[in-house]
């Protein structure tokens, strides 16, 4: 680490993402002329933001601040931490460090987005340190729902900030080792400055189980189900559950086909690194499913939080190309919804018992975050000064806050900070010095942060009260109205049964139009504004309607 002749500045920890929301996750940390970003994810959209993707962080103060930032590093490989790394690295070309299945799953998203030569990569083994301007940075095994999560040691002058990640306490984990509470406790008798911790399952108390119960749980549900097809739906980024379907289908004689494009992309780089055992030659691919009987078949699929799109939402509605649901077909829902998801999955659900199939979703998913207990743990073997609860909603937050509180640190020494906070800490003080920009850029497409709230607000418009497009044509010089106005209507009321409504819609806007035309009014734009006003009025008192009104004027 460089040293300074004098240590007076702060460390500064400015969260861009992550606080208050589930997803979306982004911490900076600056010290001096570094800034070290930890995870780049992405949000999905909310109900009201109409046709949106998802969404990702404003990193405006990166970019006012490119000369500092040393790097990103990423603590693990889902969606809500590493999503948003396609985009945001379009303005911030700097080096990504991470773990190696975490690294694998980000060149495939660099890959589809044509940026994998220009993007600096460096993959990292746990108990690695890496130097970063002021920053010494350490990767420490932990564990979660997808293999390769990290915690991190954040080494600064100012002292040591610990962040956690996603992460549970397994002591049985599926892959690999256990977390490595050795390393926390050495760090903790170093003296942690603050620690920032997973606050996701902070409400629950006791502990999370451990990955491992579910293949009991799945041994069970095949010894049950010899002659049925089964159909498993998890997130895909769950390679330990995905590895335990693969070991009670082999124990049982049957098959596995994966279906669904992040399914099929997660687990193939998870098979291709090792981090997935088929010595048994269990997988197969889509296309070998008919020569094999349904009663040998596991079909492993995305879809278990009623996403629309997703591979098992289109086999409920039938409009699978390559699977077809049969009665008798048992699904199981290997997940609980996300909270805001539970109609999208209840839907699903009803379409699959309309087909015939039994459905499981009992006792089939632990979660990947820590519970109060686990919690209490870490806080014990680092004894920090400082507590900075992350990635939760504000309920999730204040749980942690509590949490922090029973194990003895002080009321004043916790800080539940807001998106963009700048939280100054240094030895036996803290304090929020400011704000900086942060919000949610919207994705729609190819179009990134094209769509803002005006386009949102038109667009939930459109969708509660329909439009009404109004189209005439005036002469060139005279402005007399030689054509219409015509209107069109789209979602606001069905044009033949209200053929008498329209027609004095037209007539009131045909007046609108003569009566400026009458007064010498040629700004069109005037014209446009009258004809929207007068029509608004009548269509709200006919209707108590408001739909978006688009006047066309044409030249002749």
């Amino acid at each position: 680490m460089k040293e300074r002749k004098v240590n007076n500045e702060k460390l500064k920890i400015i969260p861009l993402g992550g606080l208050e929301q589930i997803g979306m996750n982004m911490t900076a940390f600056e010290y001096g002329d570094s800034i070290v970003v930890v995870d780049c994810g992405l949000a999905f959209p909310e109900d009201d933001m109409l046709g949106v993707d998802f969404v990702i962080p404003d990193v405006t103060y990166l970019v006012e601040n490119y000369s500092k930032v040393k790097g990103f590093v990423i603590t693990h490989g889902h969606e809500d931490h590493i999503g948003a790394i396609p985009y945001v690295f379009q303005k911030l070309n700097v080096p990504i460090y991470t773990t190696l299945l975490t690294m694998a799953l980000i060149e495939k998203k660099l890959e589809e987005h044509d940026m994998l030569q220009s993007v600096k990569r460096k993959v990292v083994k746990f108990g690695q340190s890496i130097n970063l301007g002021d920053f010494r940075i350490e990767f420490i095994k932990t564990n979660h729902s997808i293999q390769d999560a990290a915690a991190l040691a954040i080494y600064s002058p100012a002292g040591i900030v610990v962040h956690t990640g996603d992460f549970k306490v397994d002591y049985t984990p599926v892959f690999g080792d256990a977390i490595d509470l050795q390393r926390f406790a050495e760090i903790g008798k170093k003296g942690v400055l603050a620690l920032l911790c997973d606050s996701t399952n902070a409400e629950r108390p006791g502990f999370t189980m451990s990955e491992k119960t579910v293949g009991a749980t799945f041994d069970r549900i095949f010894a049950e189900h010899q002659k049925q097809r089964l159909i498993i739906a998890t997130f895909a980024s769950n390679v330990d559950r995905v590895q335990q379907i693969i070991n009670s289908a082999a124990k049982y004689g049957r098959k596995v086909c994966l279906e669904g494009r992040s399914m099929v992309n997660v687990i193939g780089t998870a098979v291709e690194l090792g981090y997935i055992d088929d010595s048994g030659h269990t997988l197969i691919e889509l296309d070998q499913l008919k020569d094999y009987p349904p009663e040998k078949i596991v079909l492993i699929t995305t879809g278990s939080q009623g996403e629309s799109m997703a591979a098992l939402s289109r086999m409920a509605a039938n409009i699978h190309k390559k699977v077809k649901l049969m009665p008798g077909d048992v699904i199981v829902f290997s997940s609980h919804p996300i909270p805001g998801n539970e109609k999208a999955v209840s839907n699903v659900i009803n379409e699959l018992a309309d087909i015939g199939a039994e459905v499981i979703f009992q006792d089939t998913h632990v979660s990947g975050h820590a519970c109060q207990e686990e919690i209490k743990l870490l806080y014990s073997l680092l004894k920090p000064e400082y507590a900075v609860p992350v990635h939760g909603e504000r309920r999730h937050l204040l749980a942690q806050a509590r949490i922090a509180e029973s194990i003895g640190i002080p009321k004043e020494r916790i800080w539940l900070l807001h998106t963009g906070d700048v939280l100054e800490l240094g030895a036996g003080s803290s304090r929020i010095i400011g704000k900086v920009q942060t919000g949610g850029i919207l994705v729609d497409g190819l179009g990134v942060g094209d769509v803002g709230n005006i386009v949102i607000r038109d667009r939930q418009r459109l969708a509660e009260d329909g439009i009404i497009i109004v189209v005439m044509t005036l002469e060139q010089h005279s402005n007399h109205l030689l054509a219409g106005p015509d209107l069109v209507s789209r979602g606001f009321v069905y044009v033949r049964e209200s053929e008498d409504l329209l027609e004095e819609a037209a007539r009131t806007v045909r007046e609108a139009a003569e009566r400026c035309l009458d007064m010498n009014i040629t700004d069109w734009t005037r014209i446009k504004t009258e004809i929207k006003d007068e029509l608004a009025d009548f269509v709200w008192k006919r209707t108590q309607r408001r739909p978006m009104i688009l006047p066309i004027i044409m030249e002749a």
